[in-house]
């Protein structure tokens, strides 16, 4: 996880996923805290700290992560950190307006991810939403796995399952990266034909691109964006939901 988090943090402010990611996420935050004045808002593994900046245009921001190096690098961006685990957040109950976890719960066992899903609801003000983001579609397994430590990913029939069996309502999920879907298909198949690369190679998949490659993927991922405010995609590499917790 060290290895990811270093790759991250190099990558993050110019990889084309990254600004795509912070896309997509516009409308589910405006959904999510619409209405609230100055919300409380808790990213439950916040890993470096990259989304702090987009986080608090919204309102108050506090991170947890787990990882010494995520909290090292974290810091550079935000200082209302706490060390713990998403499935032991040390906050009280019906804290927060919105809580958020991105690309978190496919890293942990299944008891945890449970665990952190609890952990969410219970720290979530009662009208309280939360923004998630997953790996989604077994197929496009492939070298970012072993990189990110990948438990499993996910359909929305499961994400869905686990959110309503917490407690949640699902408001709105799409998958996303659903115009990179056939790139991304054809190479992770060949690299799960290949073998799937060490640790020590895996971060590879996170290396920027050179310019005019990064530059073209990040317009397809802002036409993308500009969809997904009206259209929720059927395909893609991940899964991003907004859910709320019910006022009783």
């Amino acid at each position: 996880m060290d290895r990811l988090l270093e790759a991250t943090q190099e990558a993050e402010r110019r990889h084309f996923w990254f600004r795509g990611f912070r896309r997509f996420l516009r409308p589910f935050l405006d959904g999510g805290v619409a209405g609230v004045a100055r919300p409380r808002i808790l990213d439950c593994g916040c890993g470096t700290g990259g989304n702090f900046r987009l986080l608090d245009a919204y309102g108050r921001t506090f991170g947890c992560e787990l990882t010494r190096t995520g909290i090292e690098f974290a810091r550079l961006h935000h200082h209302r950190l706490t060390r713990a685990s998403v499935t032991h957040l040390p906050f009280p109950d019906c804290r927060f307006d919105l809580v958020t976890s991105f690309d978190v719960l496919y890293c942990l066992e299944d008891a945890d991810e449970i665990a952190a899903a609890r952990e969410m609801w219970r720290v979530l003000k009662p009208g309280g939403a939360a923004v998630i983001n997953v790996a989604a579609m077994r197929i496009l397994t492939g070298n970012h796995s072993v990189l990110s430590e990948e438990v499993r990913r996910y359909s929305k029939q499961s994400l869905r399952r686990l959110l309503v069996d917490t407690g949640f309502t699902v408001v709105r999920m799409t998958h996303t990266y659903a115009t990179l879907f056939p790139v991304m298909l054809l190479v992770r198949t060949g690299q799960r034909l290949a073998g799937l690369a060490a640790e020590e190679h895996a971060s590879r998949e996170i290396t920027v691109p050179p310019s005019p490659v990064n530059e073209i993927l990040s317009g397809v991922l802002t036409l993308e964006s500009i969809a997904l405010r009206f259209v929720d995609m059927p395909v893609g590499s991940s899964i991003l939901c907004l859910a709320r917790k019910p006022t009783r």
